[in-house]
C-alpha cells in the first residue's frame, strides 16, 4: 500500500496539534507547508509493508495470461538464487542455469544472468516439468525480471509484464 507525501503530511499535521484552543492560523500554516511539500516532492511516496492477506491478491507480474503474486515471484527468485549460491541444480534442465539473453531484454541489472522456473502451481520448483515461466536474476544476486515461453516461437522467450 502506498501513501503519497501529501496524505502522510496531512495525517501528521492533524494529529500533531494538542492545544485546547481552536487552531486557526496553525492550520493555515500547516496547509501551506503541505502545499509546499507537495509542490517540491509530488512524486515522493512512502512504501508501507503489505499485509499478507493482501499480498496474495496482488499481481507482481503476468506471464502469458497467468498472474503471479509478489510472494510467488520472490519464492522462485530466492530458491533459484539459493541454489545458484550453493552450486545446486535441479531437474533435467539443471536449474538455475545461464541465460544468455539472446532475445535482448532490457533488464535493470547487469549480466551474467541465471534463470529459474516459477511454477503456476504455487510450489517452488524442485524438479520435473518446469512449466513455461522463469524468473531471471544476475550472478550478483539481483532480480532482473520474469520471462515466458508462452506465445514465443521455438525455445525463445517473451517478457512477462514489467520485463521488456
Amino acid at each position: 500500500m502506498k501513501f503519497s507525501l501529501l496524505t502522510t503530511a496531512l495525517l501528521f499535521a492533524t494529529s500533531s496539534f494538542s492545544s485546547p484552543i481552536a487552531p486557526s492560523s496553525p492550520v493555515l500554516e500547516s496547509e501551506d507547508a503541505v502545499a509546499s511539500l507537495n509542490d517540491t516532492a509530488s512524486s515522493a511516496y512512502i512504501e508501507l509493508p503489505v499485509h499478507h492477506d493482501l499480498e496474495t491478491r496482488q499481481s507482481a507480474t503476468t506471464c502469458g495470461g497467468y498472474s503471479y503474486s509478489q510472494s510467488r515471484v520472490s519464492a522462485a527468485y530466492r530458491q533459484g538464487l539459493n541454489n545458484f549460491n550453493n552450486g545446486q541444480q535441479v531437474g533435467t534442465n539443471r536449474y538455475p542455469h545461464r541465460f544468455n539473453n539472446r532475445e535482448g531484454f532490457n533488464f535493470p541489472v547487469a549480466p551474467p544472468y541465471q534463470i529459474f522456473p516459477i511454477m503456476q502451481s504455487g510450489n517452488v520448483y524442485t524438479g520435473g516439468s518446469p512449466g513455461p515461466d522463469r524468473v531471471v536474476f544476475n550472478e550478483a544476486g539481483r532480480y532482473a525480471g520474469a520471462i515466458t515461453h508462452t506465445g514465443a516461437g521455438g525455445n525463445a522467450f517473451l517478457g512477462c509484464s514489467g520485463t521488456s
